[in-house]
């Protein structure tokens, strides 16, 4: 009986042992897919887009957008990409493509959205930018930075937004209020906003 009693405490730690060593894999282990990006997203400079062109594998391949905003493609040659969607780059490519291709099938895909990003500074475990090719909101830039550090002023974050005619905005931002359910603290991020935890 006290072997068997034995016998099950081992194979508990053993599974025990085994299940914390699962979520203990580091991230860098399983490399992430390249990030779908909706078709609302606005193309900017240094953005990375992988354009299919279905059954034209000499016509498929991943360009980066110029610092000119433009893009390079066989046939068609030179392509505006910064300041339009992804729908509306493939609808452009597409129309470009019929003067030599019956009916071409495109796809756009934001491989690497390097243009959209925010940045989160101050009292936050991971300060630095990050992309943000999908919509989030202040809370779940905060999460991506890692959460507080110790003493961080939570009550008192702002967020730096630059406006395209270079307007400057500071918006207060109270994560005690917004995780009690004051939705209109916790706002959209935009590109280049910074958040600021004090």
């Amino acid at each position: 009986m006290k072997h068997r009693k034995t016998f099950i405490a081992v194979v508990m730690f053993a599974l025990a042992l085994g299940v914390a060593t699962a979520y203990a894999q580091k991230p860098e282990e399983s490399k992430p897919a390249p990030l779908a990006v909706q078709e609302t997203y606005l193309i900017g400079e240094s953005d990375l887009l992988a354009i299919n062109v279905w059954h034209e594998a000499e016509l498929t391949r991943v360009v980066p957008v110029r610092t000119d905003g433009k893009i390079t493609l066989p046939l068609i040659g030179e392509l505006q990409a910064s300041g339009q969607t992804v729908e509306q780059l493939r609808a452009t490519i597409a129309t470009e493509l019929k003067r030599f291709l019956e009916d071409p099938e495109v796809t756009v895909i934001v491989q690497e959205p390097r243009s959209q990003f925010f940045t989160i500074i101050g009292k936050v475990q991971k300060p630095g930018s990050y992309p943000l090719g999908q919509r989030l909101t202040v809370i779940e830039g905060i999460a991506l930075g890692g959460g507080f550090k110790d003493f961080a002023k939570v009550g008192k974050i702002q967020i730096v937004r630059t406006h395209r005619d270079g307007r400057v905005e500071r918006l207060p931002f109270d994560y005690k209020h917004a995780v009690d359910g004051d939705l209109t603290q916790n706002f959209a991020l935009e590109a280049h906003d910074m958040i600021i935890v004090p």
